[in-house]
């Protein structure tokens, strides 16, 4: 463990692929972060498949344009988001620990998912 409580050998391993999961569980696009760091699709893409190396100053490019904490980048582990549990044959997910702001994120996106059927079916007269 390390000053922040985190799993130093869990903050080393696959960087590339905490941003990735944390971009998709934050639904952002690669085009998005790719523009606000100035970059090509094709350029943050190889950041996200480790093709190109991520540098510190990166990491906070990256952590700012997704609205997290660098630490929190490094030290993500999607099985504190959801629990994949299979027990008995059936393949359940479990909440368990959601930061604030992803849960703020999450409800934001579903009230605007919401609006937009309600638009929808009304222009369809439903």
């Amino acid at each position: 463990m390390n000053y922040y409580g985190l799993n130093t050998k869990c903050m080393i391993d696959h960087p590339e692929l905490k941003i990735k999961q944390i971009r998709e569980l934050k639904n952002v696009s690669q085009e998005f972060v790719a523009n606000q760091l100035g970059l090509s699709i094709r350029a943050y893409s190889k950041i996200e498949t480790g093709e190109t190396q991520l540098t510190i100053n990166r990491l906070n490019e990256i952590s700012k344009a997704l609205g997290v904490n660098p630490i929190e980048v490094l030290g993500f582990d999607e099985k504190n988001i959801f629990n994949f549990n299979n027990s008995q044959g059936n393949m359940g997910i479990n909440h368990i620990n959601i930061p604030e702001k992803l849960m703020q994120q999450y409800e934001k996106t579903i009230s605007l998912l919401e609006d937009e059927v309600k638009l929808l079916k009304g222009l369809l007269g439903n």
